[in-house]
């Protein structure tokens, strides 16, 4: 396993593979945004503390309460009401987070072979589902009452889409094509 300063020094290999002469050039992460939805738990004050408090636990900091902007009835959903969670982590949080979740949570997923290439939005950036946020090790199974899943965004500076899976690959991301 290598450290976390060694994977996110990758800028030689990025340089030669990518053609980029110039460091400053080179596409890095800028952020890592984790949502979570709460579902149907959206009216137990006590199911959104402790996703609240697992998400925390996870990412290192506390999550944001993202609350609705309008009413839909279809949804049973009132204005004001919380509907998810949000976290932004960047510089050394993110670093430590994007560690653990390659080198530990990604290897304990069921049945794991990678990541699609598909995933990237065009522009250089990835998101991608996890259904079980019991796969991180800071997470004890024996406390947990709900499980729930979420999405992980990272957002890089690349230009498109081949500079950004360059740059993941170099990074150890789990790719499969």
């Amino acid at each position: 396993m290598t450290s976390i300063q060694e994977m996110f020094d990758v800028k030689e290999q990025l340089s030669k593979n990518l053609n980029i002469p110039h460091v400053l050039a080179l596409p890095k992460i800028q952020k890592i945004v984790i949502n979570a939805g709460i579902g149907k738990q959206k009216e137990d004050n006590k199911a959104i503390e402790k996703i609240k408090k697992d998400m925390a636990l996870l990412s290192g900091q506390m999550p944001v309460v993202n609350n609705a902007k309008k009413a839909i009835a279809s949804f049973k959903i009132r204005e004001g009401m919380p509907v998810g969670l949000t976290v932004t982590l960047r510089k050394e949080k993110m670093r430590e987070f994007y560690d653990r979740l390659v080198n530990i949570a990604m290897p304990r997923i069921k049945d794991f072979r990678g990541f699609s290439r598909k995933s990237f939005d065009g522009r250089g950036n990835i998101t991608i589902g996890i259904k079980d946020h019991i796969i991180f090790p800071e997470i004890s199974v024996e406390n947990v009452e709900n499980i729930f899943g979420f999405d992980i965004t990272i957002a890089t500076s690349a230009k498109d889409d081949t500079q950004g899976y360059e740059l993941l690959k170099l990074m150890n991301f789990p790719f499969y094509n």
